[in-house]
């Protein structure tokens, strides 16, 4: 498969062709976020300014501290969506909704990876959480 390659609407929907497409760019992308996260774990030390006598350096660490750790709660979470998408290209459930099983399209998923709804099942999701936080 060429670097060029991009999956396209003339191609059966999910054929061998596009699905290794998919998981090749789900596993770079996985690769990428370990890589950053591994690097990020030996470059980042502000433990030190934790027990500074400075109150506002405390204070600052601290929310630096926070700050790492819902990013790597985030990260952690998007690499269990990146291998439960890898699962379904195993098992040819990869590009179908979760919800109305029919196709989320290439266009949606060539812009995220890891989508499981369709556009239009994602909308009414999105209206049924904001009638459910208002």
């Amino acid at each position: 498969m060429s670097k060029k390659y991009i999956p396209n609407s003339k191609e059966k929907y999910m054929c061998e062709k596009q699905k290794t497409y998919f998981k090749k760019r789900l596993i770079e992308w996985k690769n990428e976020i370990i890589e950053l996260n591994s690097k990020g774990l030996y470059t980042n030390d502000v433990d030190h300014e934790i027990s500074s006598p400075d109150i506002v350096d405390q204070a600052a660490s601290q929310t630096e501290k926070n700050v790492e750790m819902r990013t790597l709660n985030r990260q952690m979470k998007l690499l269990s969506k990146i291998d439960k998408a890898i699962k379904k290209i195993e098992n040819n459930t990869y590009g179908y909704c979760e919800e109305t099983g029919e196709e989320i399209g290439l266009k949606r998923l060539i812009a995220r990876p890891i989508a499981t709804l369709s556009i239009e099942a994602q909308e009414k999701h999105e209206k049924n959480e904001k009638i459910f936080a208002d």
